[in-house]
């Protein structure tokens, strides 16, 4: 058995110039300096069964998700794609939400989130301020709207304006509404899994970089995940 059978991905978009993945949590989209083998690496293999591709596979990283978020994340699988699509993130033509399970319920039930942004590089851990204490500070915005609770267990449809490291994850506590299983950002605990916190990329919307036609790719929440599936039926609604 090969590594690459330990991961069967779950392919939600594809055709001759992008392919979009429903990213598991804990999983990396890239390679990093902890030498794990990351997401990028299991869709090349992919393909390459897939289409009997001899040699090596192109595959364009256009954006990121924090490994320990899942959801929606789309390769580029030619160099047009990538460079019309990093352009299309540049300049914000790509739609992005979210949902998030939090532990307490935001005073206002609905908002835009607008904070500067300061990240340690070397602790990997970014702070919030509600001013600009830093001129290297980097202003964020996001919208959100609160969906349903039950116990102590709140969820919140989130709609980034920027797409600043760690923005969601630090916006969200920094008004008391830690995402559930995010210790690094003031989560009481961590899940039953460490290495993931219930923060989900449910859909990325554009326009297509080749075909100039929209684009809408949807992620269903982790199937095997208890808590998730609490609220399954709220994320689909959406």
């Amino acid at each position: 058995m090969n590594n690459f059978s330990k991961l069967n991905i779950q392919v939600i978009y594809e055709d001759n110039h992008l392919i979009a993945v429903n990213k598991p949590a804990g999983w990396l989209v890239q390679a990093d300096e902890t030498g794990d083998l990351p997401l990028s690496e299991y869709v090349k293999d992919y393909i390459k069964r897939r289409y009997n591709k001899p040699g090596d596979v192109f595959l364009g990283t256009i954006h990121r998700l924090d490994r320990p978020v899942s959801g929606v994340v789309v390769y580029a699988r030619t160099s047009k794609a990538l460079s019309r699509m990093n352009k299309l993130f540049q300049d914000r033509q790509v739609q992005k939400e979210y949902v998030a399970i939090v532990e307490n319920r935001p005073e206002e039930l609905e908002g835009t989130l607008v904070h500067y942004l300061s990240k340690d590089k070397e602790r990997n851990i970014t702070t919030a301020f509600n001013k600009q204490k830093y001129k290297s500070a980097k202003e964020c915005k996001l919208h959100y709207k609160y969906i349903g609770g039950l116990s102590d267990h709140h969820i919140l449809q989130i709609m980034p304006i920027t797409g600043r490291s760690h923005q969601i994850r630090v916006q969200l506590a920094k008004i008391g509404c830690s995402i559930l299983g995010d210790k690094k950002y003031n989560a009481s605990h961590f899940n039953n899994d460490p290495g993931t916190i219930h923060l989900h990329a449910h859909r990325l919307s554009f326009i297509h970089p080749v075909k100039k036609e929209p684009v809408v790719i949807d992620a269903c929440v982790p199937e095997k995940d208890q808590i998730w599936q609490m609220y399954v039926h709220i994320v689909e609604s959406l």
